[in-house]
Formats: C-alpha cells, structure tokens, sequence
C-alpha cells in the first residue's frame, strides 16, 4: 500500500490535536525551500540555520496557542514569518544598506509597489473559478494527478505511488490533462491571464 500525503492542512490539524510527528512532517516537506529562501538572503550557513529554527519555534508556538488561521496557505505563512525575522536580524545588527538622496540617486527611482491592485484580484479570482471548472471538465484520472502535482506539489514518482500507477502512466496522464486542459480553453474562449 502506498505511503499517504497528507495537505498541509491536515498535518496542521493533527498537530494542533496532539499528534507531535506532524510538525516534523511538516519541517520535512518545506525544509528546503524555507532553508533556501533564508540562504539567499543572508548568505551564511549558521546564521540561516539560526533563522530558520526560530521561524519554526515561532511558527510551534503559534499553531500551539491556537492563533493561526487556516487558509490552507501554510508555506506562504511560514515564508512571511521567516522574511519577518530576516529584516528583525538586518534592523538589529544595523546591516541594512543605508542610502542618502542625492541629485543623481533618489531611492523612490527603485522602489515599487507589488501589492495587487483591486483589478488584478478580480481577475486571478475570475482565472481561479475559470479553472476549476475546467478541471472539473477533465476525466478523474488526469484531474486527480494535475491537482497532486500543481497544487499539492507532488513528484512523480510520489503520484505515482499515491494512485498505484507507474511513472510514465502519471506523466502521460498529466501530459494529457494539459492537452485536454488547452482544448477546453480554446473551446470555451477563456483567457486565463491579465
């Protein structure tokens, strides 16, 4: 029988009731792309491990005092705590660059506003719905391994184990959820961007 993967809402449940092997599945599937993100911003090994420990402490005690709120949006979570405590190590230690305006050199000249604008929400919103009932048009076989893989962010070779299939007969489903996913668009006329 194949090993189950559980989302990372479930694992947040069962930790949250008590099951302590949770957090670690949890540290385990993430590791990696936490550790990697805190890397690249302050480039040394210890002080990384450092930060990353201290999102996970912060991110225990949190789910401990029952103050986290499921979105099912758990790495973006605990990315944005790790980001918090990388800027509370450089405001701390003074090693934020400090830069003065000049004629030349005016810091609004590099800054930017990311945050989406009411219009781009609609839209992802509308792309969202769009999607799911294309997805809901594709035969359960391809659906299932197009969720695991896209959303659940699974390898192949996990789906594979997980729905009893050999690798090449998930990939081939995939591929043929895409090619079905394309003609459903093209069909339907939906445009699936800003």
């Amino acid at each position: 029988m194949a090993n189950l993967v559980f989302p990372d809402a479930v694992l947040v449940k069962n930790y949250i009731s008590g099951d302590e092997s949770a957090i670690s599945s949890l540290i385990e599937r993430h590791q990696s792309k936490i550790y990697g993100f805190i890397y690249s911003k302050v480039n040394d090994r210890d002080l990384s491990d450092d930060i990353f420990q201290d999102t996970f402490i912060k991110v225990i005690k949190t789910l401990k005092s029952n103050a986290y709120n499921e979105e099912g949006k758990f790495l973006p979570w605990v990315m944005r705590i790790a980001h918090n405590l990388i800027v509370d190590y450089y405001r701390k230690s003074n090693k934020m660059p400090f830069y003065r305006e000049t004629e030349e050199f005016s810091i609004f000249n590099y800054m930017s506003d990311n945050a989406p604008s009411i219009e781009s929400k609609m839209i992802t919103e509308q792309v969202e719905v769009d999607l799911a009932r294309l997805l809901d048009e594709l035969p359960n076989d391809q659906k299932e391994v197009l969720i695991m893989r896209m959303y659940q962010d699974l390898s192949f070779k996990e789906i594979a184990e997980l729905t009893g299939v050999s690798i090449n007969t998930a990939l081939g489903r995939m591929r043929y959820a895409v090619l079905n996913l394309r003609k459903l668009i093209e069909k339907n006329q939906i445009i699936l961007t800003n």
